[in-house]
């Protein structure tokens, strides 16, 4: 790894209070208190309309240039949006429901539902475009009984709007509204604000409800999130506390991330929104096809934070290896890296710093954070340098998390004014989301980065529910050898599901980079079927070089894996085995490809299967 040195940035002192029970739970906070913070997120929106009206807050591609959207104008068309929704009658009742992906009218009406109080549910886009069946959106909308459904372009959500039972909501489209659809256009929801905006304002509190976002968990089935406004809001406060850099430079932010998810969402576009900064939405995403969009985006905009998911890195280093003048754009002005949602390989994390002593002569400060949608999100951050992977920092300001023993591993459990009060229209999984002293149960685990100093902050540790025993009854965790299963099998691997459950052997079920796999084959066909690339004997020497890799590392069966599947087929989010953020459901994915694990540790030999 590099020596260089970090560039400077201002965080808060790395500090935390621990009360040890009796019992063996600790319960960690951090000794700085939760400052006051916003009555609701439209106090943001207000102060910098009057502080910053011209500065730009929200910009998106329009053609070969931007559209862009000032503080002053975002209030003025938010209070006009708001004004309509009031006009409607819209309510907790009857809510605002997306279908569609980012962009500043979807912006917008989240501002203006929010302004008023009547509360919004952005819904993954892939729920309507690469599902089959519908049946989360018919889901949500029973649950949701919306009173308005949006999506930016009728065309493309032609079929979810033609196969989903809205009931009575008004359908409000951006373009292109399908032939015999009765929908408004959006640039008629705006009316003349009058004294029942003011009024609709003054009456939003803390405990007014925001947002209602769903996650699948590990059944499939969504629950809805309440977010509520002093959720939001105490964790943008707690945020800025511990990053006072944030009120130094207004950030500015490239983000694709979905705002139908909590890291988009709520953390990155509220952290905009609370410092004034500015959001440049990313049409590209970290796939064939849409990277190239980020890419070129990135040649234009030089963020102060990038943010982004391991699977996102993983797609973009490579061009950044590559171009010399989107190296250049992309760390010109970068304070920070950030990652989340998923643990980030070490390997990646070297090539990023290295990307960066190459470019600017120093490593870029590199954080994340942890929590949950439930957590709105952020209950851990790193506000002090790490120089590896899989720290996730320390309670923020007002958070409490709890560790509780649970088998060979600690349990984290969290309070605080971040925490959602429960599920949407489901008491029967609030109840047992807590336990009896109002924790909320993430069912994550941590453990110290450093026991003798637990101000160097918590590792994750894995899900709890994930972990499972080997025939022999020696735990294997399943968070950690995925990490280094993934560095270790690189170019192959974009993910991996660790088999074993009850077996004499780790296995791993791995969906591959396509690119990265194909680059060890350059001499075949381009249009060669992948099912091929996998089968090439160079693919397969990889693979097995890679599992002997691990298993040299050592630490006995373990931590490693004896065999491996690569897969052609990718996960499917109609099955949730994948979310549109890129996390990979463990238990979704054993449960649908139950004959593929068999054919894993199948007695008789299996051409497709790499043993060492």
């Amino acid at each position: 790894m590099s020596k260089a040195p970090f560039a400077s940035l201002h965080f808060a002192p790395a500090a935390i209070e621990i009360e040890r029970r009796a019992d063996g739970v600790q319960v960690l906070r951090s000794p700085q208190p939760l400052r006051p913070y916003a009555r609701c997120l439209g106090e943001h929106l207000e102060r910098w309309a009057r502080q910053a009206p011209e500065r730009v807050f929200l910009a998106e591609r329009a053609g070969a240039g931007w559209r862009r959207l000032t503080y002053g104008a975002a209030l003025t068309e938010a209070r006009a949006i708001g004004a309509a929704l009031l006009a409607r009658g819209l309510s907790v009742e009857r809510p605002v429901m997306v279908l569609s992906d980012n962009t500043i009218d979807h912006a917008l009406l989240m501002l203006g539902a929010m302004h008023v109080g009547v509360p919004i549910a952005p819904v993954s886009p892939a729920y309507s475009l690469m599902s089959k069946d519908y049946a989360k959106v018919k889901v949500i909308a029973g649950l949701l009984q919306p009173g308005l459904v949006y999506a930016t372009d009728g065309a493309r959500f032609a079929n979810a709007l033609a196969n989903v039972d809205f009931g009575d909501a008004e359908i409000v489209l951006g373009a292109n509204p399908p032939a015999g659809l009765k929908a408004t256009p959006f640039a008629e929801l705006r009316q003349t604000p009058d004294a029942a905006v003011d009024r609709a304002f003054a009456a939003v509190g803390p405990d007014t409800l925001a947002k209602i976002l769903f996650t699948s968990g590990s059944t499939g089935e969504p629950k809805g999130v309440i977010n509520t406004q002093r959720m939001l809001c105490s964790n943008q406060q707690a945020i800025v506390q511990v990053w006072p850099f944030l009120t130094e430079t207004p950030p500015v932010v490239l983000d694709w991330l979905p705002w139908n998810h909590t890291f988009g969402g709520n953390h990155n576009f509220n952290m905009v929104l609370a410092n004034g900064g500015t959001l440049y939405i990313d049409d590209g995403k970290p796939m064939p096809g849409l990277i190239e969009k980020t890419v070129a985006n990135l040649r234009e905009v030089s963020p102060t934070i990038y943010f982004n998911v391991p699977r996102g890195f993983d797609i973009l280093i490579p061009f950044l290896e590559q171009d010399a003048a989107l190296r250049k754009s992309f760390f010109s002005k970068l304070q920070t890296i950030f990652y989340a949602a998923a643990a980030l390989p070490q390997n990646l994390w070297e090539k990023l710093e290295d990307l960066s002593v190459r470019e600017r002569g120093k490593r870029t400060v590199m954080v994340s954070a942890w929590g949950s949608t439930e957590t709105s999100p952020m209950v851990t951050t790193v506000h002090f340098e790490i120089d590896r992977a899989g720290v996730i920092g320390l309670p923020a300001p007002g958070m409490e998390v709890k560790l509780v023993p649970s088998e060979n591993k600690l349990e984290l459990r969290v309070r605080g004014p971040n925490v959602m009060p429960g599920y949407w229209k489901r008491p029967d999984l609030t109840r047992v989301a807590f336990d009896e002293e109002g924790f909320y149960c993430i069912g994550d685990a941590g453990r110290f980065a450093d026991p003798l100093e637990p101000a160097k902050g918590i590792e994750f540790d894995g899900r709890i529910a994930e972990d499972f025993k080997l025939m022999s009854g020696v735990w294997v965790h399943v968070g950690s050898i995925k990490v280094k299963g993934i560095t270790a099998l690189a170019p192959l691997a974009q993910d991996i599901v660790v088999t074993g459950h009850g077996r004499e052997e780790v296995g791993f079920l791995v969906f591959v980079n396509p690119p990265g796999c194909r680059s060890l084959c350059p001499d075949l066909p381009e249009d060669a079927p992948l099912e091929q690339v996998l089968a090439d004997p160079r693919v397969v020497a990889c693979a097995k070089a890679g599992l002997g890799k691990l298993k040299e590392e050592g630490g006995g069966s373990s931590n490693y894996a004896a065999r491996a599947l690569l897969m052609a087929e990718p996960p499917s989010i109609d099955a949730s085995e994948i979310t549109d953020k890129g996390y990979i459901n463990q238990r979704a994915v054993l449960t649908r490809r139950a004959a593929l694990v068999e054919r894993l540790y199948a007695k008789s030999a299996d051409a497709t299967v790499i043993a060492i």
